[in-house]
């Protein structure tokens, strides 16, 4: 019988134990259970508040770029065009600019020897037969979807930090250029083939533009940009645009395209800078070029922007920078685009027309008439001309001559092929 009981004791404190066990791994079980479900609530309240943050501070910038208009135009490509008062645009949001006024036009460049024959420039908006009353400029309405693709608020409108001369180790932006140094600069000119290349990734872009830059290549460097560009991130479409950009701080803090900052004085208005180019050039039919001078007006100092045959654009003034307040040490002509490697392979977005130089006119895409403006004002043919294309097998250059398009070049690429892969 003792044998027995022992037995039945020693069962009961075994099943008692096993008990015990189970209940102490179920009651560690819930815990973690709750624990999860209390992060996951608190995960899921935190990311719509990041949200309501975010969209909050894209509000607040838009209302602060978007000025009241006196009327709007809606471009077939989608743009709203918004005419606002001169007075009103967001380069007076400057200390230094309140309570001004758009100055008058400037002493523009005695001009050198050239043959010009570019069209009248015409942008989509503006087609209709659309215009800004006088006292107005039409400026490209910046919409909520516009600012959410950029990396933040901060950094919407402006390229990313990066020098301007790179070797082929790269860094991800790639150029095809002409450029003179060694000389005090007061302005450049020249006439751009617009093309509409194809960008194959939506953080990338493709531009063709002319460079005024002074200062070293660190953190002081300053540029003043103009020309045409496709960026899917910035306009949300693949449609080239024309387009302005500056920096004092080599692209840190400072600047921007276009007028999303205050900076550029717009005195024109029947140009929407940003807005789309038409018509484009087609390979191996009709080709379209835009001509573009930027020069530093003798009786102010401000750098003055050209379109086309006498077309005023407008002006950045002379006080936002610091090399460039006298002269610029640097002129640069020609193609840029960005290589993400985003599938591990070289990009496959092109530059100018997307075939290389060596195709001549209809197929490559080209810069002719290419000039810079003396201590004088007046226009010279470039010397001492340096050409650099990092990446020949991906985008080339060639530059050429002649008494009709004075000194020229023809320049771009494929991007990724069998020698850029």
């Amino acid at each position: 019988m003792a044998s027995s009981s022992s037995s039945s004791s020693s069962t009961t404190s075994t099943i008692t134990s096993k008990f015990i066990g189970l209940m102490l791994l179920l009651s560690l079980q819930l815990d973690l259970l709750l624990g999860s479900a209390i992060h996951l609530k608190n995960q899921t309240s935190f990311r719509p508040n990041r949200e309501i943050q975010k969209l909050r501070r894209v509000e607040a910038y838009l209302s602060k770029i978007n000025k009241p208009s006196i009327k709007t135009i809606h471009s077939p490509d989608g743009d709203v065009i918004e005419c606002v008062p001169s007075h009103l645009q967001p380069a007076f949001d400057h200390p230094q600019l309140q309570g001004q006024k758009p100055l008058d036009s400037p002493y523009r460049p005695s001009k050198g020897n050239e043959t010009t024959y570019e069209e009248s420039f015409n942008q989509l908006w503006s087609m209709s037969g659309e215009s800004c009353p006088i006292g107005s400029i039409p400026i490209r309405k910046t919409t909520k979807n516009d600012v959410l693709r950029a990396n933040s608020v901060r950094r919407f409108g402006r390229k990313l930090r990066r020098p301007i001369r790179r070797d082929s180790s790269g860094g991800g932006h790639e150029h095809a250029v002409v450029f003179v140094n060694g000389e005090q600069y007061y302005g450049a000119k020249a006439s751009i083939n617009v093309w509409a290349p194809r960008v194959t990734d939506a953080y990338e872009f493709s531009l063709s533009q002319i460079w005024l830059i002074s200062g070293s290549f660190g953190h002081d460097l300053n540029t003043i940009e103009a020309g045409w560009q496709v960026s899917p991130e910035l306009y949300g479409d693949n449609y080239p645009r024309f387009f302005t950009y500056w920096t004092t701080d080599a692209y840190q803090a400072t600047g921007c395209y276009n007028l999303l900052c205050s900076g550029f004085v717009q005195t024109n208005n029947k140009i929407a800078i940003g807005a789309a180019i038409s018509p484009r050039s087609s390979y191996n039919g009709r080709q379209f070029d835009i001509g573009l001078m930027i020069w530093k007006d003798p009786k102010h100092g401000h750098w003055w922007l050209e379109l086309g045959n006498g077309l005023l654009v407008g002006y950045w003034p002379a006080f936002l920078f610091s090399h460039l307040r006298s002269h610029a040490s640097m002129v640069q002509f020609g193609g840029e685009v960005v290589n993400s490697r985003s599938s591990g392979a070289h990009t496959g977005t092109q530059m100018g027309s997307g075939h290389f130089a060596d195709e001549g006119f209809e197929k490559a895409a080209y810069f002719r008439n290419l000039q810079v403006v003396d201590w004088d004002n007046n226009l010279l043919p470039l010397k001492n001309l340096h050409v650099l294309a990092d990446h020949p097998a991906c985008y080339d250059i060639r530059q050429g001559k002649n008494n009709v398009w004075g000194t020229y070049f023809y320049y771009g690429g494929p991007g990724r092929n069998p020698r850029c892969p």
